[in-house]
């Protein structure tokens, strides 16, 4: 399974990096999810589409700018 990198936007802290784990988590599509603030990033293995992904980082109160694979 590929590994994809979100870039997301207004991650500040320690804070940040737990709600959007625990929202990206709360998918139960997702696998070895590591959010970084310092750089931005949401990085995970599984297949779910961008308006999915995009709607899990909103309900955390972020924005999605783009994913790639890794």
């Amino acid at each position: 399974m590929a590994t994809k990198i979100a870039q997301i936007e207004g991650m500040t802290c320690g804070h940040c990096e737990s709600a959007v784990t625990q929202s990206l988590m709360e998918l139960d599509k997702l696998t070895d999810i590591e959010v970084s603030a310092e750089k931005g990033t949401a990085k995970f293995q599984g297949e779910i589409s961008e308006s999915e992904l995009a709607a899990a980082i909103d309900n955390a109160g972020y924005k999605l700018i783009s994913v790639s694979d890794e």
